[in-house]
């Protein structure tokens, strides 16, 4: 008998925070953050979630910020 199990994103999310300035260039309105959730599955169903891989990155310097380099007002724009 074979069993298919595993781990797989689902379905990625993505969010404009408009009113945070980029710590970088200073520009207003161009952060996007991006959330993948990670689930486990077994027989392609997801059973459930490991955790979340979240960034942001900004559209005028291309600068990538990882979740532990948020600062408090980016951390407070997705609450």
């Amino acid at each position: 008998m074979i069993f298919f199990f595993g781990t797989k994103t689902g379905k990625k999310e993505t969010k404009t925070l408009y009113n945070v300035s980029c710590p970088h260039c200073y520009q207003t309105g161009t952060l996007t953050t991006v959330s993948h959730p990670n689930y486990v599955h077994f027989f392609w169903i997801p059973i459930f979630k490991l955790g979340t891989s979240r960034f942001a990155e900004c559209s005028h310097c291309k600068r990538v910020y990882y979740k532990e380099e948020f600062t408090p007002e980016m951390q407070r724009e997705l609450n």
